[in-house]
């Protein structure tokens, strides 16, 4: 992905907070976002959780129809990392095609985009937790966009604590969500990719300088593609934000921190619980407890819609003073950020102002109301 430099977005990942910082605003991925921009939405599918355990060769060579024995010999462990190489699974696919078995061919070339391109792990390798959300997306219909998402927290995560480690993780997905919030487009598209595409500041983008220099009143907050949602998802069972599980481990990530992206205002400062960060990696016989309570929370997701509804979808009361300190604090923030553009906080409406906007609203419809009464007279 050559039109954006994961070098230069990851300086910008603030590991605490489980978001990107960038002086006078914050970015967070979300799980409403990345299910329009994979176009796999929760509602009609079950959860792909990651339990930990691998499909079998057996049950791999049923697929691609390349017989366990020679799965057996074929299969690679590469820093830990057990999976069929991409070479052997190409070589199986243009078989296949040149003797018009379209139908395993296909399964193979499913089983290579989510091993090369939404779950990337080691190169030429299509790894065996690949293989194992592929199949629980199209034998159990579970979504993987939860597992997705915690690819993309996990690996600019471990960047965080060790400047070397690359960054890997649906870089496609990552791009669109970072085009769509930083450029503003003149057709309001309701699709995400259809945007991208149309997008054609992009491609001559010096991505270095525009994240140095954005300002949180340019960013595009709430592209229409993301209108008509039902509620934004804020914590599962008793933990105080969205706990997720991927084939590497479970983060989380802090709703609060993201309201705003979805069409709702931030209300005040975070609270310190409600960025409460969790992670765990791996899946060993120590972690099973852990697993065992994020499945139970999910069961038990919480979502606010109404209840979050403002005069305006920008921050409201305290949130811009407790960005302003906080950052403060940030010695890596001040050598990144070039510009000094402050955006203008919307104060705080007490019960009295809020009940005389809504009489003036009504006011404003009686007035349309008789307008056209008058004029049909």
């Amino acid at each position: 992905m050559a039109e954006v430099s994961t070098e230069a977005i990851a300086q910008y990942y603030d590991q605490p907070l489980r978001c990107f910082t960038f002086g006078d605003f914050q970015l967070t991925p979300t799980v409403e976002e990345f299910e329009e921009i994979l176009g796999c939405p929760l509602g009609g599918r079950k959860l792909y959780l990651f339990s930990g355990f691998y499909p079998s060769l057996a049950r791999i060579s049923n697929i691609v129809k390349i017989s366990t024995q020679e799965l057996d010999r074929r299969k690679q462990v590469e820093n830990g990392v057990a999976g069929v190489p991409r070479k052997c699974l190409e070589a199986k696919a243009r078989v296949l095609a040149s003797q018009g078995e379209w139908a395993p061919f296909m399964d193979i070339l499913t089983l290579l985009i989510f091993g090369v391109v939404l779950f990337p792990n080691v190169d030429g390798l299509v790894d065996q937790a690949a293989i194992n959300a592929c199949f629980a997306f199209y034998d159990r219909k579970e979504s993987p966009v939860v597992a997705i998402l915690v690819d993309l927290y996990d690996t600019f995560d471990r960047r965080c604590e060790k400047n070397n480690a690359r960054i890997i993780c649906c870089m496609s997905a990552l791009y669109v969500w970072l085009v769509s919030n930083f450029f503003r487009q003149e057709m309001r598209h309701v699709c995400p990719l259809e945007g991208h595409r149309s997008c054609t500041e992009k491609k001559e983008a010096n991505w270095d300088w525009l994240l140095a220099n954005k300002e949180g009143a340019s960013v595009n907050w709430f592209p229409r593609w993301k209108e008509g949602r039902t509620g934004v998802l804020i914590s599962c069972g008793k933990f105080p934000n969205v706990p997720l599980i991927g084939t590497r481990g479970c983060i989380n990530y802090n709703p609060v921190l993201a309201i705003r992206q979805l069409g709702y205002p931030i209300r005040g400062a975070p609270s310190e619980e409600g960025l409460m960060p969790f992670i765990t990696r791996g899946f060993n016989s120590t972690n099973a407890g852990v697993l065992q309570r994020i499945h139970k929370a999910w069961e038990m997701s919480q979502r606010k819609g109404k209840e979050l509804r403002g005069s305006s979808n920008g921050p409201i009361g305290g949130y811009r003073r407790w960005l302003k300190t906080y950052t403060q604090d940030l010695d890596w923030l001040p050598s990144l950020r070039t510009t000094k553009g402050v955006e203008v906080e919307t104060p705080e409406e007490d019960e009295e102002v809020q009940a005389l906007r809504t009489e003036l609203e009504k006011a404003q419809t009686v007035k349309e109301k008789f307008k056209s009464a008058a004029v049909r007279i």
